[in-house]
C-alpha cells in the first residue's frame, strides 16, 4: 500500500495502514470484525467489530511521530466523539442492535518517517 521504496505514505494511504494494523489485532485478541468503513449520511465508522457479546466501534487515527498538532487520540476530539456516536446509532438501528451493550474506543497508530509502524495503542471505552 505504501507505493515504492521508503517513501512515506500520503494521508489516505497511511490511514488505510492503520486500520489494517488495528484490524489485525483486533482479530489476534479475538474480536470479531462486522464491518470496515461502514458509511452512512452521518458519518463513517472506521471498524465495528465484536468483544463476546459487546458491539465495539473503533475510531482509527494515525499520525507520524513527532507530529505538531497533537497525538492521534487528541484527534478524536468532541465533535467527532459525537458524529461517530450519532453514526452508530444509524449503524445499530439498521442492524437492530440496540438491545446489546456497545463500547467506543479510540485506536492511536504511530508511524515513523518512511511510514512503518511504531506504536498502536487501543483506548478501550474511550468516548
Amino acid at each position: 500500500m505504501r507505493g515504492g521504496g521508503n517513501r512515506p505514505p500520503n494521508r489516505i494511504a497511511a490511514g488505510r495502514l492503520g486500520e489494517e494494523a488495528v484490524c489485525r489485532l483486533l482479530l489476534d485478541k479475538g474480536y470479531v470484525i462486522r464491518h470496515r468503513n461502514w458509511r452512512c449520511r452521518s458519518g463513517e465508522l472506521d471498524l465495528v467489530a465484536e468483544d463476546g457479546n459487546t458491539l465495539v466501534i473503533v475510531e482509527v487515527r494515525t499520525k507520524r511521530a513527532g507530529s505538531r498538532f497533537g497525538t492521534a487520540l487528541e484527534a478524536v476530539d468532541v465533535r467527532k466523539q459525537q458524529q461517530v456516536r450519532a453514526t452508530a446509532a444509524v449503524y445499530m438501528q439498521l442492524n437492530g442492535l440496540w438491545d446489546i451493550p456497545v463500547r467506543f474506543d479510540a485506536a492511536a497508530v504511530t508511524l515513523d518517517g518512511a511510514g512503518g509502524i511504531i506504536d498502536i495503542l487501543i483506548a478501550e471505552g474511550a468516548f
